[in-house]
């Protein structure tokens, strides 16, 4: 990760908080910014990403979208989450 790189990790706060921590993130400077959620925040990323394309208009768009899985919990109590990853880039 570069320093014109920022990750935003999606969990249980208000779909808003990550938009503006997005756009704050551009406004310091990034060129790309990775936004990333697990399980049931997913949908709730692509709210983000959504937003964030919305509010900036033609100044950003999605360069990669990656989804995934991953096993998590103890040992004989694993279970698998999905994860995205949603890369949002300015454009030149």
């Amino acid at each position: 990760m570069s320093a014109q790189e920022g990750v935003i990790l999606v969990g249980q706060k208000a779909t808003p908080n990550y938009v503006l921590a997005t756009v704050t993130q551009f406004s310091q400077g990034a060129t790309k910014v990775i936004i990333k959620a697990r399980g049931r925040a997913i949908s709730k990323a692509v709210d983000t990403a959504e937003m964030v394309k919305r509010f900036l208009q033609n100044r950003v768009e999605v360069q990669e979208v990656k989804i995934g899985s991953e096993k998590v919990g103890e040992p004989g109590k694993e279970r698998t989450v999905s994860t995205i990853e949603i890369v949002i880039a300015r454009k030149e």
